[in-house]
């Protein structure tokens, strides 16, 4: 097994990693060139700029049994297409049985947007201290699942 993040701008690297350390797994984190990484643990892998360079390195890089963490649905359901796990950076665990009906919600909201001539989202709101354990605990939950094994 081995973990592989969407890093670009994903806010619990750090928890992946401290996880990853902690059961000796390896882990990678993927960004693109406008982004600046740095680990005394993970592999970094810069992948070169595109609109979705990165996502489609981290998908040919995964395996049956993986970990993927990403927000992007897309990545998703191509890391649950491969056998792999995916969780997104809020906890929620990607499955066969959720991806269909999040990409739907993805497309009909954009279909949404595009009608009332926006392209853009508000962001979302600040993370908070409660957030992150709310990831952590789900991610561990996650790891151990999959057989993630402890030292």
């Amino acid at each position: 097994m081995q973990i592989f993040v969407d890093a670009d701008a994903c806010p619990v690297t750090r928890i992946v990693e401290q996880t990853a350390r902690e059961r000796g797994i390896p882990c990678s984190l993927l960004c693109d060139t406008n982004h600046v990484l740095s680990s005394d643990y993970s592999e970094i892998k810069i992948i070169g700029a595109g609109a979705d360079a990165v996502d489609f390195a981290l998908i040919n890089l995964c395996h049956k049994g993986d970990i993927v963490v990403t927000q992007d649905y897309g990545v998703a359901a191509m890391a649950l297409g491969k056998g792999a796990y995916a969780i997104h950076q809020s906890g929620r665990w990607y499955t066969n049985e959720n991806i269909d009906r999040l990409l739907m919600e993805r497309h009909m909201a954009k279909k949404v947007r595009m009608g009332k001539g926006k392209h853009h989202l508000k962001g979302p709101a600040k993370r908070t201290q409660e957030d992150d354990d709310r990831f952590r605990e789900s991610f561990e939950k996650l790891v151990e699942m999959a057989g993630g094994k402890e030292d």
